[in-house]
């Protein structure tokens, strides 16, 4: 698994991602998405909604506002509960989520490089020596405050992850606690203060509508695209008279104050939510099976799907269903969709059953009924929602950390983002083999301008040909279009009429005639380079 700080680095060189505010220091978990990577991420959500919206019959779209009437979140229970516990290091001031302290502390400095120690020769020789030495020497920099006395008799070897019982053993013993509450841990981020004990933290982000504050209305920037939708469940209703079972999407900015974000794009204050609610009649069976249940295993396995079918790798990605008290007390039952980052195992998407709670919450609060009335029982229902909710900005990372890819060619390191054609920024590159022959870059400038009315097309000439290359394979374009002497012609030959087109992925190249560029494009974009190559007699694998 590539390593993050590697694609942070890309990411700024190639102009996929910059720290927001840079020149002024940058601003906290605030991510600004430059010329390629506004250009990938518009295809991350384009993806998104031609396969989960325009493809489908029982789909329809919507655009709700980021600030909603204050009842709305009233109504959604998020101004009552919507919190994470939190604990702070009064030596270094750095804040944390409770929850996520344990594997906060596994992949601290001075955890890492205690763990290390354990699997030392010295550790193997002697444990308790080898701690004595550590806690003097590199451990006194790392953990000032890492306790002295003896590890315990479970304590051995290096601990295999944050679930293994023998690391919760140590973090309690260091401690000196017998109970799962992080007071009195050592900070992941000093490892010399305490831990203090939790406290909730509000997530939601206040704002104010009107030019005056004190007169102005407190409302909040809304935690989650989905009760958009729910407000307006019979809005979109009666203008787009859809039979149950049928969703709605939305694509859009969401906000929360959250404690420790970090990760790069992964956990931000700002992000992007892809989510659909879909509703279904709870009253309906399908092969004699509650519906809700049939279409939530319908989700999942759609949902599922998607990633793989865009390039993410089946052994990168799983399922976790949640446990009954992981679940949030409305849901009937949740599964996550899981990516191996460079941090582990987390979470890229949820698929919740979550009943008929918020539309039964709307219309409680608002006084105005959201239900369904079915022309066969000719009774009025709430309906059951299904939600499939996914981030942009998770996508865009897990699409573009599967994709990256390091090799030795010739001799060199290679860089290469092995996107899906669909996802790639740029699809084709036209280069000119030589820029200082008018003919031949004039040739290479049409064809760009051509190319450009079906796929983005960039002309560069600004290095060598191989350099060129090594360029378009590190921003991820699936093909680069070679214009050359033998296209244009010379004074010892004619034109041949013809470009050479390089492959990413292999690095093989084809001889086409401009003629036939476009079409040859279509079964290239369609992933049919193998069948291409054979063609014109490149034997593949």
């Amino acid at each position: 698994m590539v390593d993050m700080d590697k694609i942070v680095s890309l990411c700024k060189r190639r102009g996929f991602i910059f720290q927001s505010s840079e020149i002024y220091g940058g601003l906290g978990s605030a991510w600004d998405y430059g010329p390629l990577g506004v250009e990938f991420k518009n295809n991350v959500k384009r993806l998104w909604w031609r396969d989960n919206v325009h493809l489908r019959d029982d789909m329809v779209g919507l655009d709700a506002a980021i600030t909603m009437h204050p009842r709305v979140w009233e109504a959604s229970g998020h101004l009552a509960s919507f919190s994470d516990p939190f604990t702070g290091c009064a030596d270094c001031g750095r804040h944390y989520r409770a929850d996520q302290m344990i594997d906060a502390i596994w992949n601290s400095r001075w955890f890492r490089a205690f763990n290390k120690m354990l699997d030392g020769p010295a550790a193997k020789k002697d444990i308790q020596k080898a701690l004595e030495n550590w806690v003097q020497g590199e451990g006194k920099k790392l953990a000032p405050n890492f306790p002295q006395g003896s590890l315990g008799e479970n304590i051995r070897l290096p601990l295999e992850g944050a679930n293994d019982p023998r690391f919760l053993e140590l973090v309690r013993m260091l401690a000196h606690s017998s109970n799962s509450n992080v007071m009195g841990f050592l900070c992941p981020n000093c490892g010399s203060g305490k831990l203090s004990n939790p406290k909730p933290a509000g997530l939601m982000l206040e704002t104010f509508l009107g030019p005056v504050q004190e007169t102005a209305t407190k409302t909040y920037l809304r935690p989650e695209t989905a009760q958009g939708i729910f407000v307006n469940f019979d809005n979109v209703l009666q203008a787009s008279r859809k039979k149950l079972p049928f969703g709605i999407a939305q694509v859009g900015k969401a906000f929360r104050n959250e404690i420790t974000p970090g990760n790069f794009t992964f956990r931000t204050r700002e992000f992007e939510q892809m989510e659909i609610e879909y509703f279904v009649n709870p009253f309906d069976t399908i092969d004699g099976r509650p519906a809700d249940e049939v279409w939530h295993d319908r989700w999942v396995a759609e949902r599922f799907g998607w990633y793989q079918k865009y390039g993410i790798r089946q052994e990168n990605i799983r399922q976790r269903a949640h446990e009954k008290d992981e679940l949030a007390h409305y849901a009937k039952s949740c599964v996550d969709i899981e990516y191996l980052f460079p941090m582990g195992w987390s979470e890229l998407e949820g698929i919740a059953n979550r009943t008929d709670y918020d539309l039964k919450q709307h219309s409680q609060y608002s006084g105005k009924p959201l239900e369904y009335f079915d022309e066969e029982s000719k009774q009025k229902i709430v309906p059951y929602v299904i939600e499939p909710s996914a981030g942009a900005d998770r996508s865009a990372l897990a699409f573009l950390v599967d994709a990256y890819n390091e090799e030795e060619v010739r001799g060199e390191k290679r860089v290469v983002l092995r996107f899906h054609a669909e996802l790639a920024p740029i699809k084709i590159a036209v280069l000119p083999l030589l820029k200082k022959n008018a003919q031949i870059v004039q040739t290479a400038k049409k064809l760009t301008a051509d190319l450009r009315k079906r796929w983005l097309t960039v002309y560069d000439d600004t290095a060598s040909i191989g350099r060129l290359y090594r360029r378009q394979d590190e921003v991820g374009t699936p093909f680069c279009v070679t214009v050359d002497v033998q296209t244009v012609g010379d004074d010892k030959s004619a034109a041949d009429e013809k470009v050479t087109i390089r492959d990413r992925n292999t690095m093989e190249q084809v001889r086409v005639s401009m003629s036939s560029l476009e079409s040859m494009m279509d079964k290239l974009m369609a992933g049919k380079w193998a069948e291409v190559a054979q063609e014109h007699g490149i034997k593949t694998d």
